[in-house]
């Protein structure tokens, strides 16, 4: 008897496969890595943020092992379109090299495998680029004066919508109500009931009829009332959101040409990312300086041309201004991205070092400092190891080129290793 048949035609559910699908990334987390490095090289980071990113695992490493029937012992096998040969006859070897292909000449005939293609969404793309990435010291989260309104529940009302009815609370008062009616009805009902045995046959048709009466009464309380009614209560309460300010300091001078400016660019917009993903509402504060420093939006942070020398702790005295002025560390969690070609006035090298250690370092999170340059090192690197080797929230490293942005924020950014 031919077995039932089942075949379902229900309409496949949002994210039905989500389970297998990050079951797949975390067994070839080490392909999509390496696929997501190769996407960044290839792509502006301003575009980190908007899409996700399609890549391709070779077939080679996704290839499953698999048993099968080895060569050996007596086969029966069927060749579809067999005009030459009969059972019993031995059949040739193929003449040598032509089981396969080889050589490195184009061909017209014969298929491949093709590598495997995976689409990784925006939020999987991102998840796998800022894998084990920490913002340091991440241990202090002052909640932000500026507030966004959350509906929350705040118990139970008796006006409301019928799409708001609290069923459970309804029920449980229209009970109550019932109890607190019937139950001394049916009290007096039970005495009259016990009476009427014994009672005299003069007296039986009043009592009979005050049991009715009662029994009326009872039964003419609803079950439930439009007094019983609850409707759950929602309002909007201030809900504080975690916020943090990010200073974007940038040397401008004659000698920071527009392929710095671009990596310093690509540098400080990876780092906004970043800390965009940890904080709900995070300000940017661009600040431009050669021998002097201001203030200024990102357009003439990145684009506006400007000469002359470099005074690098202009730029830092402007920081701790705007700092003191606008955001004090009772209410904003403070991170501050430095890059420079490393040029500045020997003698203003130690006041950019006493700056940081007394006036910037004790109130920020996170200070990192990147130059951007393929030679040696002039004052200012000297001067910032100094503060390296003193103080733990303050990091420095050396970008030649767009490839080192990726490596050198892993650097900047990575997670402390566990101690044991």
């Amino acid at each position: 008897m031919p077995a039932d048949r089942f075949i379902d035609r229900r309409p496949q559910g949002r994210n039905k496969s989500a389970v297998n699908r990050q079951r797949f990334m975390r067994r070839y987390k080490k392909q999509i890595r390496d696929a997501v490095r190769k996407a960044i090289s290839g792509r502006s980071i301003t575009e980190v943020d908007e899409h996700g990113e399609t890549i391709t695992i070779p077939t080679k490493d996704i290839s499953e092992p698999q048993f099968h029937y080895g060569q050996g012992g007596d086969r029966d096998i069927i060749l579809p379109g067999n005009k030459e040969f009969s059972t019993g006859d031995q059949i040739q070897r193929p003449p040598q090299g032509g089981g396969k292909g080889e050589g490195n000449q184009a061909s017209d005939s014969g298929e491949g495998d093709d590598d495997f293609v995976f689409h990784l969404s925006r939020d999987e793309f991102l998840e796998v680029f800022f894998e084990d990435l920490a913002l340091p010291n991440l241990l202090k989260t002052k909640l932000a004066k500026m507030v966004t309104m959350k509906t929350v529940r705040a118990g139970f009302t008796s006006d409301g919508v019928p799409s708001n009815i609290n069923v459970v609370r309804s029920l449980r008062g229209a009970m109550g109500r019932r109890l607190a009616i019937q139950g001394p009805l049916k009290r007096e009902l039970a005495d009259l009931e016990a009476q009427l045995p014994s009672c005299t046959e003069s007296k039986r048709p009043q009592l009979l009829e005050e049991i009715e009466t009662l029994k009326r009464r009872i039964s003419s309380v609803p079950f439930i009332d439009p007094f019983d009614l609850r409707y759950n209560n929602r309002v909007k309460r201030p809900q504080p959101s975690t916020q943090a300010v990010m200073f974007c300091l940038m040397d401008v001078s004659g000698s920071m040409d527009e392929t710095k400016k671009d990596i310093a660019k690509r540098f400080f917009i990876l780092l906004y990312l970043f800390l965009s993903r940890t904080y709900e509402n995070v300000e940017l504060v661009f600040i431009r300086h050669h021998t002097s420093a201001k203030e200024v939006n990102e357009n003439d942070f990145f684009y506006s041309r400007e000469t002359g020398g470099t005074v690098v702790s202009s730029a830092l005295e402007k920081m701790v201004e705007v700092m003191q002025d606008r955001y004090p560390t009772s209410d904003w969690n403070i991170y501050a991205a430095q890059a420079s070609d490393g040029d500045n006035w020997n003698n203003d090298s130690p006041r950019c070092r006493d700056l940081l250690v007394n006036s910037i370092l004790p109130h920020v999170q996170y200070f990192s400092y990147v130059e951007i340059l393929p030679r040696h090192h002039q004052s200012l690197w000297e001067a910032y190891l100094d503060v390296s080797a003193t103080c733990d929230n303050f990091a420095m490293q050396n970008i030649e080129n767009t490839q080192d942005i990726y490596p050198v924020f892993r650097e900047l950014f990575k997670q402390p290793s566990e101690t044991v």
